[in-house]
């Protein structure tokens, strides 16, 4: 059942096309950099597991060689186990500069026992604050689990074991930019974070339970070519629709169980009304 699921997904969301450019499933020494932190960065396995760690000198870091515009970005991660509050592991898409775009995964460490909070985001133009978090239906710290990005012109759809938890629809004919020039490298580092990350703050970094590491396996990029953005009736349907009934489904029940706080129903935080692609 798992696998039909499976399979029903990538169609459902046009991943499983004919416009496929590149794929890219190699060794995290063909595909990233270790940045910073040291040998806190370390890869290992033949290329197949990298991992980043924590302690009270240094976080760590690594990037992408390449840039993407337009794709989907998988790649399975492991979480710092036990006592992570005050850490913070992000994982994302950035372009560079004062006017960036940027696709953000963030896993907000917590207290033994506690959910992790899964911490999403998306900038236009070096603008954010549209921030959209989450528990996760699963111990993250366990197992590995998949985290995913789908970057079209049209949307950015978020997933986590295939499962859609967020869309971001292109709807720049009501003013709202959306990263679609941009090439962005992808990122991720782990540091301390104690200053918000966990109950705003109040709990800090336990250093007594450091290094902290999180770890990092099955990395995969899927480029789309332009050519499976025109607008031909043989593939406009598969551009419009970004999720089926059973993906539609699937968003719903994360969305109403899961979500803990969305910037759409903050109307503290905006009191002159709700940005307006909320309402789209």
């Amino acid at each position: 059942m798992a696998s039909n699921s499976s399979t029903h997904m990538f169609v459902l969301i046009g991943i499983m096309v004919t416009f496929m450019v590149t794929t890219c499933n190699g060794s995290f020494f063909q595909d990233f950099d270790l940045t910073w932190g040291d040998n806190r960065a370390k890869i290992f396995n033949g290329g197949q597991l990298l991992s980043l760690s924590l302690d009270k000198v240094s976080g760590s870091g690594f990037k992408s060689k390449n840039e993407y515009l337009f794709g989907r970005i998988d790649m399975q991660l492991k979480l710092v186990a036990g006592n992570s509050a005050g850490t913070v592991t992000a994982y994302y898409l950035s372009s560079q500069g004062p006017t960036h775009d940027e696709i953000d995964f963030e896993f907000l460490g917590n207290t033994t026992g506690d959910p992790y909070i899964l911490h999403t985001n998306i900038f236009t133009q070096g603008k954010g604050n549209r921030e959209q978090q989450f528990y996760l239906w699963f111990d993250p710290t366990k197992n590995f689990h998949t985290y995913s990005i789908i970057w079209k012109p049209q949307h950015i759809i978020f997933l986590v074991d295939n499962t859609p938890i967020r869309v971001f629809k292109n709807v720049e004919s009501i003013g709202v930019p959306f990263p679609k020039n941009q090439p962005m490298r992808i990122y991720s580092s782990l540091w301390n974070a104690d200053d918000w990350a966990t109950r705003g703050g109040l709990v800090k970094t336990d250093w007594s339970k450091a290094p902290f590491t999180a770890y990092y396996r099955n990395f995969k990029a899927t480029q789309f070519s332009s050519k499976s953005f025109s607008t031909s009736n043989s593939d406009s349907e598969w551009q419009i629709n970004e999720l089926d009934a059973y993906g539609r489904r699937r968003l719903r029940w994360v969305q109403k169980y899961f979500m803990i706080y969305n910037y759409c129903n903050d109307l503290k935080r905006f009191p002159q009304g709700v940005p307006v692609e909320c309402n789209h």
